[in-house]
């Protein structure tokens, strides 16, 4: 990002000879508001190391000041010709000279902006990525390979899957991966504040294991007042060796595989991966999503309640039960029935 001062000569007159130019008329002019561009904004990119001349001469040709006469004399006047910062800047309204420079001087750049949704795995990040304007998809992935940033927190990290924090980042337009992915990186150790981590600590529990734990309470629900419960209902199962059974950590294992299609089978739960919790016992080996700050919060303070089962309510809810009984009637109920339904309905 580039965050270079301009540091250059200053040509302007002199006081005594402001009278040649109609100096009261040139004063009064540097704080009236101008523009002279006929789309909805005007795109201005000043590098480093670029002479106030220059400036001056991009902010004309750009419409957005009137004549480069009118832009020295708001430097004079501003007394900040020393002081311009390089980027790039957007106007949309019609500004004064005086505005131009004083937006130059606090270097209030035009920043693009990204949008990661929570759950996403850092593949899908990729391809958002390669959507944006900032770069391919192929250099997030290499960025996101960057184990070593995370490894104070994570030394068993192998990548930064689960630690790239779901959120609008808004960069200048020479922002790259790397540049992203440190966003990313720090706001989720924003997120993951000295109270989770103290939190993490009194259940004997690792960051991995926690932010392992968040993104399967995020890929399996998005009620904010359901994450403690499904927190409550793995922390049950893995307090009584019980396998997870976490349709989500299958559809990753075949992700990684490269062999999912969409549809998860029957066939699909016996699939060999550390990452299948049909198959393995216990949390799987490190996160499969981005999870936000309620699944980290829920993962380290779970419900106070005794399920071991939960089942999808097709509404985006779901319905919980202590017992493999009741649960097998919650099946009946919101899967069998309820899809039988609809087939005699058509629908």
């Amino acid at each position: 990002m580039r965050k270079a001062l301009l540091v250059v000569a200053l040509l302007v007159l002199p006081i005594g000879g402001f009278a040649a130019y109609g100096a009261r008329v040139l004063y009064d002019r540097a704080a009236q508001v101008y523009r002279g561009y006929q789309g909805a904004e005007a795109l201005v990119d000043i590098a480093p190391g670029t002479s106030t001349l220059d400036i001056g001469r991009q902010l004309v040709d750009a419409g957005v000041v009137s004549d480069e006469r009118t832009f020295r004399v708001a430097l004079w006047r501003s007394g900040r010709d020393r002081l311009l910062q390089a980027g790039e800047y957007r106007f949309t309204e019609p500004v004064s000279a005086l505005d131009v420079v004083h937006t130059l001087f606090r270097g209030q750049v035009y920043l693009r902006t990204v949008t990661f949704p929570e759950g996403l795995t850092r593949w899908e990040m990729a391809e958002l990525f390669g959507q944006s304007q900032f770069g391919t998809t192929e250099e997030f992935l290499r960025a996101s390979e960057q184990a070593e940033l995370i490894a104070d927190l994570d030394p068993e990290a192998t990548n930064l899957e689960g630690y790239l924090f779901p959120e609008t980042y808004a960069l200048p337009r020479d922002a790259d991966a790397d540049d992203l992915v440190a966003a990313m990186l720090a706001q989720f150790r924003r997120a993951f504040d000295d109270d989770l981590r103290t939190l993490a600590a009194e259940r004997g529990l690792t960051v991995r294991q926690v932010v392992t734990l968040a993104s399967l309470i995020q890929r399996e629900t998005g009620l904010d007042e359901e994450r403690p419960v499904v927190s409550a209902v793995y922390n049950n199962r893995l307090g009584r060796r019980m396998p997870l059974q976490c349709d989500p950590t299958v559809i990753y294992a075949l992700q990684r595989a490269g062999v999912y299609d969409g549809n998860l089978t029957r066939e699909n739960l016996r699939f060999d991966s550390p990452y299948n919790t049909y198959v393995y016992p216990g949390l799987p080996p490190g996160p499969i999503a981005a999870p936000g700050a309620a699944d980290l919060r829920a993962a380290v303070q779970p419900a106070d309640v005794s399920h071991l089962y939960f089942v999808s309510r097709n509404d985006g809810s779901h319905v919980f039960a202590d017992s493999l009984r009741e649960h097998n009637r919650n099946v009946q109920e919101y899967q069998v029935d309820y899809f039988r339904r609809r087939r005699v309905e058509g629908r």
